[in-house]
């Protein structure tokens, strides 16, 4: 799990990368790494998402990612095989990784 903090959806990330590492390990208790925050879409987007969005552009009316939270599933040969809703957890997600590991 790689987390790229964005400050897109609510306003819910306005702190410095430090302030939002911080949270995230004293409120969540976040152990995976944590990457300098980004923009995830319109025209000041992450090249990184730009990617991911046009591999899995999703079910809405735009490739557009919806909120926070929202997941992708790479394989080991780097193809974004699957791209999760906000609401869905990393425990849903980890029925699928066993296909992917291999």
């Amino acid at each position: 799990m790689l987390a790229f903090p964005c400050n897109q959806f609510g306003a819910q990330e306005p702190g410095t990368d430090a302030e939002i590492l911080e949270f995230a390990t004293s409120k969540y208790d976040a152990t995976f790494p944590m990457f300098s925050k980004i923009e995830v879409n319109g025209d000041g987007a992450a090249p990184l998402y730009q990617w991911l969005r046009s591999e899995q552009p999703g079910d809405g009316e735009t490739d557009a990612i919806t909120w926070n939270f929202e997941k992708f599933l790479i394989d080991k040969q780097g193809n974004v095989v699957a791209r999760f809703a906000p609401t869905v957890t990393p425990e849903e997600i980890a029925a699928e990784l066993p296909a992917h590991l291999t």
